[in-house]
């Protein structure tokens, strides 16, 4: 079986433990999607110079945010790496180096989405970093290498945000601005076009790109899910909100039928 793909926007690491809308779509995402064997997640609180795979047998939870109340420090995510799946994504990976990380934990990139689609915390999770320092065609042409893990029970996702600009973001007022609404409308136009070229050349989108983008990060990660993306596989959109200058917009590639 051929797993699918996702992209998801994580946003406020407090979606973790509120158990608001984006949390019960992630809830729902979990049930919907075949059980893998593993997850390999590419999360936008992972910068690295190179490009590094966890190979931790019982990684940490790690809060890497601040100013935020005790009750989410207190998350815990236990689950189980899986370092055999580390090493095969350092084979897959031909045109260039990947390092194993033998002490990376899970970030909240990770964890905040996770704790929601398998809080069991038994499903072993993996985790690629980006080196934000590279075009996003680098980073499309490194996921295309992975694409036998889809054929492993490996569910790979991407953790980030289609719009993020903090410095726009309203704490006060939730409202989404328009020119996010606008950007993350013509995001979803092409993805759904599947205008991959487009999109790995995000900054050739203009004024709005770079409003929207104005740090790679939290972009990146849609980039592995659409090189995944195979002939004839559609791009369903979840999670379909805009808070204030950040998209929660998520992608579930090659899914299984609703219904």
């Amino acid at each position: 079986m051929k797993m699918p793909v996702v992209f998801v926007g994580h946003g406020n690491p407090m979606n973790a433990i509120e158990r608001n809308d984006f949390y019960r779509g992630w809830e729902a995402l979990g049930r919907r999607l075949p059980k893998p064997d593993a997850v390999l997640c590419i999360s936008a609180h992972w910068e690295t110079h190179g490009t590094y795979v966890s190979a931790t047998e019982s990684p940490q939870t790690i809060h890497d945010f601040y100013g935020f109340p005790k009750a989410l420090f207190d998350v815990s995510y236990p689950a189980p790496g899986n370092p055999r799946l580390a090493r095969r994504v350092a084979e897959l990976v031909t045109t260039e180096q990947v390092r194993l990380d033998p002490g990376r934990g899970l970030d909240h990139g990770a964890w905040s989405v996770l704790i929601a689609m398998y809080p069991a915390a038994r499903t072993p999770i993996v985790q690629l970093s980006i080196d934000t320092g590279l075009p996003g065609s680098h980073h499309y042409a490194l996921a295309r290498q992975l694409a036998p893990l889809r054929d492993e029970r490996v569910l790979i996702l991407g953790s980030g945000n289609l719009v993020h600009n903090l410095r726009l973001f309203s704490y006060e007022d939730s409202k989404p601005q328009a020119w996010a609404l606008q950007f993350d409308e013509e995001l979803r136009q092409r993805i759904a076009a599947r205008d991959h070229e487009a999109l790995t050349d995000y900054a050739s989108l203009g004024e709005l790109a770079r409003r929207a983008v104005p740090t790679p990060e939290h972009y990146l990660p849609l980039l592995y899910a659409l090189a995944l993306q195979e002939p004839g596989e559609t791009a369903e959109f979840f999670n379909a909100r805009v808070v204030s200058a950040v998209s929660m917009t998520s992608v579930l590639i090659g899914g299984p039928a609703s219904g």
